[in-house]
């Protein structure tokens, strides 16, 4: 068996089935156009709609090296040769064309004839009753029965996820030799260890399995197969592990650089190692396909990631922000034939090293609340962390549950991982409480029985604002009804519109729909289904009915000036490319007929010279008054002028493209102006970051504008006006007064200080005393939080083994500083959770460091009972 890299033996996949008739296609993204699954979990899901009859395939033969990233077993990462979240499953598919009969001698070929594998070293599994498969195996490739295993559904019945496409499989093993083996006498295909290896899973898809759990055949009978690049790799390449391979020692080469730690020498430096490597591969990818990191779903996912990547850093010695470090060897490896590892590498990492210097951050903040935590819990003997501190640790200092547990687990500690969902659920209540609910008709069944009748709604409105149209379907309060009458609302479904719903960020239209009974005014209109417009509809006047002929008139003012500012987003789309660097992509947008915001990927401050700039360009094209183009091409087509795409929107074969010759083009569904000129001028009013890596732009397009202009016009005029100055002596005005305003307001502070600084001789004369620690307490009027400290600054330097605690009342409300001098903490004070235990009594909280620490309290009336109570408090912290 020749020796090969990761590379020839991807590329040696790919062309061997070419030669079998199949289309070669690139790796789909790692989001799935599913929305049952997070990631691309395997090679067959970007084909799963083939599958199931859902779609007619170009080809009846694919075969592809995709992109793959699974979750499940994150935790094992790093501590097995095998396991990956970031991995590269190649695989050929037959969409009702071929099956087992050619599949199976295919793949022994493959592994024995092109790779070299040897035959004696081959097994195969299948499924418990699969004679069929057992006589491929048997007759066509001649493997001796002995080597044949059959086993139950979990090792051999395949399925993409709990519902879709699935059936029974049959797997490739390879004998590594007894160097691989656990050693158990009875160590054979099946055993968990290392000697028996699956290579290649061939599954006979020919079922579609439903919620309940129920199989079903589906239209025809397919074949998806997946084999592990890495793994295969590692066989061919003669090591133990996947890691050892050369699709991952050149990272690990530069970890050890880095980190001066050797590999294969410590354990616990092995494993940081592999950790961090399979996890940079996954961020790359991930944050190539537009993923950004969020609190939830894939966002979340790579967050989890890259903190665990950065905390096993730390087990290096690697103190700092480092990950970026090793792009040029990941690029280097892995750009081809994955461009996009190039084409967005800016993005991958700003991304990533914004996100690390944040959790650098707040990792060792966490890291110190939890090693007290753990400490406290050993010290008691004690197994289990509380659901609350992990929470807390996720919340504050953004500790994924996961790395909470992992550092519990080197600590031989659990976390109540109960009390955290616990928790997680309360806050996740109490927010949407607070939020405004959308309330709309949702029964899907009831929509899809209108679909089903009429299979879908026609959009005319990309070429007029009226059109005739009937009615199909009208829905009151959820439910399906002949009729409509007057002050009624309604959601009215017609065979034809020229409203446009809303999606991809543009709000739906608005407008009238009239027939010989009645009048309606639309209120909104959006998708229910796929395909599936709703107009949601007030009845003015009249009745309406279903089968009624109408006339549906989209309000053509507000219309243009949702226009104008669609338009405006993609050209401050391609002003912020040129202006701040070719990472800038969007991220989201809301474009509405009074303003637009545009939501976009850029991980620094942006300064007003550059705001200037983008709106420089901006205006400038539309002064130029450029005809904008808009028309259907392919996908290839498009790419090849530069069209740009929205960040996760899934896209067909053909795309409707939106171009500003000589500036910009993009894909998009949306309304837009004739030329530049129709916009008029556009204003960026605000500026704003939003997330990790994201920042908005609010704009305004065409009159918004204009009116903007005027009030602020008047605004200035006014304020110059009440100053008895001229406009152009408003900012020198407004400074002078400021400065004389924070010079009234030193003063006076000063004049505070004084008089707090007076009662400090009462406040000492009255101390008390727990165990060997002096307790002073003083009570105020209208200090500022600074004035405290500085009395308890004073108050400190008569005394050691000291713990202060000031209050103060101002506008109702408490504030409260504690100060623990370096002989109190010694002796176990903690001011910090002195504090709120304090602020409690008051109707408040706070907290933090053990020598100085800040709480606020709603209840004024009962700052004098909370002063008293700090001996007591004190007591109780030292006794427990």
């Amino acid at each position: 068996m020749k020796k090969r890299s990761g590379k020839e033996l991807r590329e040696l996949f790919l062309s061997y089935f070419e030669q079998k008739g199949h289309k070669r296609y690139p790796s789909f993204s790692l989001i799935p156009d599913d929305p049952s699954l997070l990631f691309t979990i395997a090679g067959m899901v970007p084909f799963k709609p083939y599958f199931l009859g859902l779609k007619k395939p170009e080809v009846l033969r694919a075969t592809t090296s995709q992109k793959c990233l699974r979750t499940s077993d994150i935790e094992n990462v790093g501590r097995t040769s095998r396991h990956h979240t970031f991995f590269e499953m190649l695989g050929n598919f037959s969409f009702g064309d071929y099956f087992k009969e050619k599949a199976i001698p295919w793949a022994w070929e493959f592994l024995t004839e092109v790779i070299g594998l040897s035959p004696e070293r081959l097994y195969a599994t299948i499924y418990l009753d699969d004679d069929e498969a057992f006589e491929i195996w048997r007759t066509a490739v001649g493997l001796p029965k002995d080597r044949i295993v059959r086993m139950g559904e979990e090792d051999n019945f395949w399925a993409a996820g709990p519902v879709g496409p699935c059936g029974p499989c049959s797997e490739l093993i390879y004998d590594q030799g007894p160097a691989f083996s656990c050693g158990k006498p009875d160590c054979f295909v099946g055993c968990d260890c290392d000697r028996y290896l699956e290579v290649w899973n061939l599954v006979f898809m020919q079922y579609n399995r439903d919620e309940e759990g129920n199989l079903t055949p589906l239209p025809k009978k397919n074949i998806d197969t997946g084999l592990g690049l890495e793994r295969l790799a590692s066989i061919v390449q003669g090591v133990r592990s996947d890691f050892e391979t050369d699709l991952f020692m050149p990272l690990i080469n530069k970890i050890s650089s880095l980190s001066g730690a050797r590999y294969l020498v410590n354990k616990q430096y092995d494993t940081a190692m592999r950790v961090i490597v399979d996890h940079i591969r996954a961020l790359a990818f991930m944050i190539a396909d537009g993923v950004l990191p969020s609190n939830e779903g894939r966002g979340y996912v790579l967050r989890r990631l890259l903190r665990r990547a950065s905390r096993y850093g730390r087990l290096l010695g690697l103190d700092r922000p480092f990950l970026i470090d090793l792009l040029p060897e990941l690029i280097e490896t892995m750009a081809d034939p994955y461009k996009e590892l190039v084409e967005y590498r800016s993005t991958i990492e700003s991304v990533i090293s914004v996100e690390e210097k944040r959790f650098s951050r707040t990792l060792d903040q966490g890291s110190t609340l939890l090693e007290e935590e753990i400490s406290k819990i050993t010290k008691e003997d004690g197994v289990i962390l509380p659901g609350e501190t992990a929470f807390v640790l996720y919340d504050t200092y953004g500790f994924p549950l996961e790395l909470t547990e992992e550092i519990c687990q080197e600590h031989g500690l659990k976390v109540d991982r109960e009390g955290f969902i616990k928790c997680m659920e309360h806050q996740r209540k109490t927010a949407r409480a607070a939020s405004k609910q959308l309330s709309s008709a949702t029964e899907t069944e009831t929509y899809s029985s209108i679909a089903a009748k009429l299979g879908y709604t026609e959009f005319v409105g990309y070429q007029t604002s009226e059109a005739s149209a009937k009615v199909v379907a009208i829905l009151k309060e959820s439910q399906e009804t002949p009729e409509a009458h007057e002050g009624e609302e309604i959601e009215l479904f017609l065979d034809k519109t020229p409203f446009y719903a809303e999606k991809g960020g543009q709000v739906g239209d608005k407008g009238w729909i009239e027939s010989a009974t009645a009048k309606l005014e639309v209120l909104d209109t959006y998708y229910v289904l796929d395909t599936l417009i709703a107009h949601k509809a007030i009845v003015k006047s009249g009745y309406i009915a279903v089968n009624d002929e109408v006339e549906a008139k989209v309000d053509t003012s507000r219309r243009n000036a949702i226009r104008r500012h669609h338009t405006s987003t993609h050209i401050i789309h391609e002003a912020l490319v040129r202006v701040l660097g070719s990472h800038v992509r969007q991220a989201g947008s809301y474009v509405s007929p009074d303003y637009l915001r545009f939501d976009f990927t850029h991980f620094d401050f942006i300064s007003r010279e550059e705001l200037v700039e983008i709106e420089r360009i901006a205006n400038e094209i539309i002064q130029m008054n450029i005809k904008v183009n808009v028309f259907e091409t392919t996908m290839d087509k498009a790419k090849k002028i530069g069209a740009k795409a929205f960040f996760e929107e899934k896209y067909g074969e053909i795309v409707r493209v939106v171009q500003i010759p000589g500036y910009c083009a993009e894909l998009c569904g949306g309304l837009h102006v004739n030329a530049t000129g129709d916009i008029g001028v556009i204003k960026i009013v605000r500026d704003e970051n939003i997330g990790s890596g994201l920042r908005r732009i609010t704009a305004l397009a065409g009159m918004s504008a204009v009116l903007h202009y005027q009030e602020l016009h008047f605004l200035t005029e006014d304020l110059a006006a009440t100053a008895g100055i001229e406009t152009k002596y408003l900012k020198e005005k407004f400074t002078s007064t400021l400065k004389e305003l924070k010079d009234i307001k030193t003063e006076l502070n000063k004049t505070k200080l004084k008089l707090a600084l007076s009662q400090c001789e009462k406040i000492t004369s009255q101390r008390q005393i727990v165990g060997d620690v002096t307790i002073l307490v003083g009570k105020f009027d209208d200090l500022e939080a600074e004035t405290l400290r500085e009395v308890g600054d004073h108050l400190k330097k008569g005394f050691k083994k000291v713990l202060i605690v000031l209050g103060s009342v101002s506008d109702e409300k408490v504030l409260l500083v504690a100060m623990a001098d370096d002989e109190a903490v010694k002796e176990g004070i903690h001011a910090g959770k002195l504090i709120n235990k304090v602020a409690a009594i008051v109707d408040g909280g706070g907290g933090g460091r053990p020598n100085i620490a800040q709480a606020g309290g709603k209840d004024a009336s009962k700052l004098e009972e909370a002063l008293n109570s700090v001996p007591r408090i004190l007591q109780e912290m030292m006794e427990a």
